[in-house]
C-alpha cells in the first residue's frame, strides 16, 4: 500500500509521458557507463523544471524513499546506479542555458546542459567551458559537478570545481539553497566546492553559474613516440620539471592507438609503443617562446617519432582519436572497465610499468590512456563477460592497480568517483576518523541518508541523524535558504 501511495503521489507531481514505472523502459536506467552494475529502479521520472525536481525530492524525502539524480549516464564508476526500490531522477530535459554573459564571463545552466554546448554557447564570444571531459559531447554539467570532472587540459585550467562559480541546489531534505554566486571573490565556507564531487549524495544542483574563459588564440600540437610506455611517462615528468605548462599532456599506448586510428585515422606515429600529445596554448609570442623548449625536451627523451599538427584541422583530428579512445576500445573487446587513478608524476613510468607486469600476470590486455600532466590513469582492462571468470580477473587486476596508486601516494580517484566500484578501497586510503567525519557532513545534508545511498562509503552507514526546526547549516549562517 506504501509504494502504491508514493508512485500514485509521484504521478500527480509528473505528467504521464514523463514518468516511467514499470515494463522494458526501466531497463534504460539500471545501468551507467559501468555495466557490471545494474538495478532496477522503482520509477523513473523526466522532470522539465526546477520546481518538478524539487516537489519530487520533498515526496521522497516524506517517504523516506531513496532518489538518484542521473544526466547522459556516462559515469564509469557506477556512481548513478539506481537503489533498489528507490527512483531516478533524470535530468536530461532540464537542458537550458538560462544566461550568458560574456563582459562578466559567465553562464548560468540547468543540470541537463551538455559540457560541449557550453563551449559552443560561449565560441562567437571568443569565450570557452575550459573542463573537456572525453564525453564532454554527452555528459552533462550536472553530472560534471557531482564528479568534479576534468578532462584533457585539467593539468593548466584545472577541474570542474575549479569553473564553478554559483550553484542552487535542493538538499535531500527538500530545502532550496543558494552556495557561492556570480562572482570569483567569495568569503566564508567553500560549500560550492565541497558540492563539487559529492557524487549526488548532498542532493540535486539545479542551477549551475560556471565562469567562462577567453579562448587561446595559438595552439602547437606535438605527437611524440616512444617505444615503451615508461619512456613516455619519464617524458612528462621532465616537461613539468623544466617549468613548462602545457594545456595537455596525455598519453596512449599502442593498443589504444590502434583503437582509435580504426575510428579516426588521426595518424599516431606508427611503430611505436607509447604516444605523448602535449599541446602547448596561448597568445602567438608565448607559443613561439615555448616551442623551443619543449622541442629541446623532446629531442633528449628518446622518442622516435616526432610529429607536429600541420594545421587546425589535423589539430582537431588528433583530439578526436584521443577522445574517442575509450569507445573506440570496443573494437577490440565485447567488455571492458576502465580504471581512474592517481600517481604522482614522477612515478607515471614505474607505474606504466608495473600494470603491464599485472597485465600479462592475469591474462588480460590492457589499454592505456591517461591524463598524464596530472598523473590521471585511465587504463582500459578488456576482458570477455561470456567467458567464466574473466570479470572477476578484471576487477581484481583494476583493484591491483588502485592498490599500487595508494602505495605511490597518489588517490584512488581523479575524476571518475568511488562510486560503486571502489567504495572497498576507501578504507585503504582514509583512516576510520576521516571516513566517520565525511559520512558526518553527508548526513548534514541529507539526514535520511536518501540521496544516492550506498554509494561512496564502504559497508552499512551509520543511523541518520535528525533535527528539527532550522537546518544545523542554516541556523550556523553558512546556508542560505532560497
Amino acid at each position: 500500500m506504501r509504494c502504491v501511495t508514493f508512485l500514485s503521489r509521484l504521478a500527480s507531481l509528473i505528467p504521464h509521458a514523463r514518468m516511467i514505472a514499470g515494463g522494458a523502459g526501466l531497463a534504460a536506467y539500471q545501468s551507467d557507463g559501468l555495466t557490471a552494475f545494474a538495478v532496477r529502479p522503482r520509477a523513473v521520472v523526466l522532470p522539465d523544471t526546477a520546481d518538478e525536481v524539487i516537489d519530487v525530492v520533498r515526496l521522497c524525502h516524506e517517504h523516506g524513499v531513496p532518489f538518484v539524480a542521473r544526466g547522459s549516464g556516462t559515469s564509469l564508476s557506477g556512481g548513478s546506479v539506481p537503489v533498489e526500490d528507490g527512483i531516478v531522477i533524470g535530468l536530461n530535459r532540464m537542458d537550458r542555458i538560462l544566461r550568458l554573459d560574456p563582459d562578466s564571463r559567465i553562464a548560468v545552466v540547468e543540470p541537463g546542459v551538455t559540457n560541449l554546448a557550453v563551449t559552443k554557447a560561449a565560441a562567437p564570444h571568443g569565450l570557452h567551458y575550459a573542463p573537456d571531459p572525453s564525453s564532454q559531447q554527452v555528459c552533462t554539467i550536472g553530472g560534471n559537478v557531482a564528479f568534479n570532472s576534468g578532462g584533457a587540459h585539467c593539468l593548466k585550467y584545472g577541474m570542474t570545481t575549479n569553473h564553478v562559480l554559483g550553484l542552487k541546489v535542493v538538499l535531500a531534505d527538500g530545502s532550496v539553497h543558494e552556495l557561492g554566486g556570480a562572482s570569483l571573490e567569495s568569503s566564508g565556507p567553500d560549500l560550492t566546492g565541497l558540492f563539487c564531487g559529492s557524487e549526488g549524495l548532498f542532493g540535486i544542483a539545479l542551477e549551475i553559474t560556471l565562469r567562462l574563459l577567453p579562448k587561446a588564440a595559438c595552439f602547437h600540437t606535438v605527437l611524440a613516440g616512444y617505444d615503451t610506455l615508461q619512456k613516455a611517462g619519464d617524458t612528462v615528468a621532465a616537461v613539468v620539471a623544466s617549468g613548462l605548462l602545457p594545456g595537455a599532456m596525455e598519453i596512449m599506448d599502442r593498443l589504444a592507438m590502434d583503437a582509435a586510428e580504426a575510428a579516426v585515422s588521426a595518424e599516431f606515429p606508427p611503430g611505436s609503443e607509447a604516444c605523448l600529445i602535449v599541446e602547448l596554448e596561448g597568445t602567438p609570442e608565448q607559443v613561439a617562446a615555448e616551442r623551443p623548449a619543449l622541442q629541446k625536451i623532446l629531442d633528449c627523451s628518446g622518442a622516435i617519432q616526432i610529429r607536429i599538427a600541420r594545421d587546425a584541422v589535423d589539430r582537431m583530428r588528433i583530439w578526436k582519436g584521443r577522445k574517442s579512445a575509450f569507445s573506440a576500445v570496443g573494437r577490440l573487446s565485447p567488455d571492458f572497465i576502465v580504471q581512474d587513478g592517481v600517481v604522482p608524476r614522477r612515478a607515471l613510468g614505474e607505474a606504466l610499468r608495473r600494470i603491464g607486469e599485472s597485465s600479462k600476470r592475469h591474462g588480460l590486455r590492457v589499454a592505456n590512456v591517461f591524463h598524464a600532466g596530472d598523473g590521471n590513469l585511465h587504463p582500459l582492462i578488456l576482458y570477455d563477460g561470456r567467458i567464466a571468470g574473466e570479470l572477476e580477473k578484471a576487477e581484481e587486476l583494476a583493484g591491483e592497480i588502485l592498490v599500487m596508486c595508494i602505495e605511490m601516494g597518489g588517490s584512488i580517484t581523479g575524476e571518475h568517483g568511488v562510486g560503486l566500484e571502489k567504495k572497498a578501497f576507501l578504507p585503504r586510503m582514509f583512516g576510520a576518523d576521516d571516513i566517520e567525519a565525511m559520512q558526518r557532513v553527508r548526513r548534514l545534508f541529507d539526514p535520511k541518508e536518501i540521496a544516492n545511498p550506498g554509494k561512496m562509503f564502504p559497508g552499512g552507514d551509520a543511523p541518520a541523524m535528525q533535527w528539527r526546526g532550522l537546518h544545523p547549516l542554516e541556523a550556523a549562517g553558512v546556508i542560505s535558504r532560497e
